[in-house]
């Protein structure tokens, strides 16, 4: 019997020019809010002291992305706050590990929020496609535990 080839078949339900128009486009506002609602969520419960790990890694991640984009030109002002943040949440993790209490001090929660706002700024600033890099460059540093990666 010889070997054949399985030809693979896309799907017919993507319409390829819709799929670039919307990548090409700012992301959506819907969507944008519901970003900036579980962010500014997280930083709320943290400024209460009763944030959450998922709180934690919520502001983490947006950290780590404001700080991605700046290392590629993209709002460069934001890294000495995301550097600040980092030192916080480093901090915050370590005394969670001792009280099981999950809050930030003055300078981190001043520093998060300054993050959030050089984020927003970043993310409404570029296309939808440049975002999602972003987000990938940042897990793919993150995965390859990169100079700047901080083990917790």
């Amino acid at each position: 019997m010889r070997k054949r080839t399985k030809r693979k078949v896309w799907s017919t339900q993507i319409n390829p020019i819709a799929h670039a128009i919307a990548g090409a486009r700012i992301t959506e506002q819907t969507a944008l809010d519901k970003l900036r609602l579980g962010e500014l969520s997280a930083l709320e419960s943290m400024r209460m002291g009763k944030g959450t790990i998922e709180d934690w890694r919520l502001l983490t991640d947006m950290m780590n992305i404001c700080e991605t984009f700046g290392k590629n030109g993209i709002g460069a002002e934001a890294l000495e706050d995301c550097r600040q943040a980092q030192e916080s949440l480093y901090k915050s993790a370590k005394r969670y590990e001792t009280t099981k209490r999950m809050g930030l001090d003055g300078l981190g929660i001043k520093a998060l929020q300054n993050v959030f706002e050089w984020h927003d700024l970043q993310r409404v600033s570029v296309a939808r496609s440049v975002y999602e890099d972003m987000i990938e460059k940042t897990r793919n540093y993150l995965r390859s535990h990169g100079k700047d990666v901080v083990e917790v």
